[in-house]
């Protein structure tokens, strides 16, 4: 969604935090566009400017506050970073999920530890929670699992991906309890933990420079003062549709983008670019229709009525075919270009279909609609 969508958006709804998104905008404009090739490629992993996004109130919008949470303003600011780069808005979606974590937390050790650290991005890091979240639908089982100590609990296990890290990087995850079955427990991992060590993932089709990783936890000790919800069950279907509702900035944002690269190309091509099916005018209308249902759930993500999950459900799934099919119009409405590895076309094909397969992806949540939980 351009910038000019973002204020009309805000300033009509009367959001006072209109201006983030702009700010976020202009720094995924004026410096995140020249590293988006690199961050595809794998070579540069953005930390600094993850940060700088944190200066300008990216990470903290969407905190609650007196019960309450507004998530518009950050999936706002995840769909300005995704018009620009998939991947940014992908690990902007992991810190806004880690804030989300903590700030619906109710352990006084661990909110007076990190205050708002994570909020203000002094503290990177993301979301472990792949596996839990197949887990709990039936799909795999908890691969962590922890023993009850004086002060805390051991972990051991591995989880394949986990991303946005660092070695000073925190995240969220989810380990089944050994001696209470059926008690997950919810924490945030310490990466300077020795305990806990990061093995390379094999190269991915696109997005290799969004700190990837598969994550080994070798009889780690997660004090009391991580630990995020005991049990959590609770505490995960109370943050689960805000979970899924800020990924919707990385759709609309790529979905936005591939609009815009038809038009780019609509001078030169337009004479043939209208024999095909699907034409930018449908998309923009589509994509009217997506920001207005996004933007109507995003106010009320604490929604416990099961008629509100489902939506929230059935809008993630539309929003990831929709990626894939804005992006495969704008291929091949660039034809030939659009096929270079100069041309974000493809860059932008390989990230749609990242939106459709990340947790929950579209087999799951078609499982989820209906209603197989085994």
């Amino acid at each position: 969604m351009g910038t000019s969508a973002v204020s009309r958006l805000a300033v009509e709804d009367g959001l006072p935090s209109a201006s983030i998104a702009d700010q976020v905008a202009t720094i995924a404009r004026k410096n995140l566009a020249p590293m988006a090739a690199d961050i595809d490629a794998g070579t540069v992993y953005p930390d600094e400017l993850l940060r700088r996004l944190g200066d300008v109130g990216a990470w903290a919008s969407h905190v609650p506050v007196n019960g309450a949470a507004d998530l518009r303003c950050a999936i706002q600011s995840i769909a300005a970073l995704g018009e620009v780069c998939g991947a940014t808005a992908f690990m902007a979606w992991c810190q806004t999920t880690l804030v989300w974590y903590a700030a619906n937390s109710d352990n006084p050790k661990l909110l007076a530890r990190f205050g708002d650290k994570f909020a203000s991005g002094r503290i990177l890091g993301g979301t472990g929670l792949s596996n839990p979240m197949k887990s709990f639908f039936g799909i795999e089982k908890l691969k962590l699992k922890g023993r009850k100590v004086d002060g805390g609990y051991i972990v051991r296990g591995a989880l394949p991906w986990v991303s946005n890290l660092g070695p000073d990087h925190f995240f969220g995850t989810i380990f089944e309890r050994e001696d209470a079955p059926g008690s997950p427990v919810m924490f945030f991992a310490d990466r300077a933990d020795p305990a806990i060590t990061l093995q390379p993932c094999k190269p991915f089709l696109a997005m290799d420079g969004t700190g990837t990783y598969g994550v080994q936890f070798r009889d780690a000790f997660v004090p009391d003062d991580l630990i995020l919800a005991d049990p959590a069950g609770p505490f995960v279907k109370k943050i689960r549709a805000g979970f899924i509702l800020l990924q919707a900035g990385m759709a609309l944002g790529l979905i936005k983008d591939c609009i815009d690269i038809m038009d780019e190309v609509d001078a030169p091509l337009g004479h043939v670019n209208r024999y095909l099916p699907q034409q930018p005018l449908q998309i923009r209308e589509l994509y009217a229709e997506f920001e207005k249902e996004v933007m109507a759930a995003a106010r009320d993500p604490f929604n416990a009525d099961d008629t509100y999950w489902r939506r929230v459900i059935a809008l993630r799934l539309r929003l990831g075919d929709a990626s894939v099919a804005a992006a495969h119009a704008a291929m091949l409405h660039c034809g030939a270009r659009g096929y270079l590895m100069s041309h974000r076309a493809q860059r932008r094909l390989r990230e749609a279909y990242f939106v459709a397969i990340v947790t929950p992806a579209t087999k799951q949540l078609r499982k989820m609609l209906a209603g197989d939980e085994h």
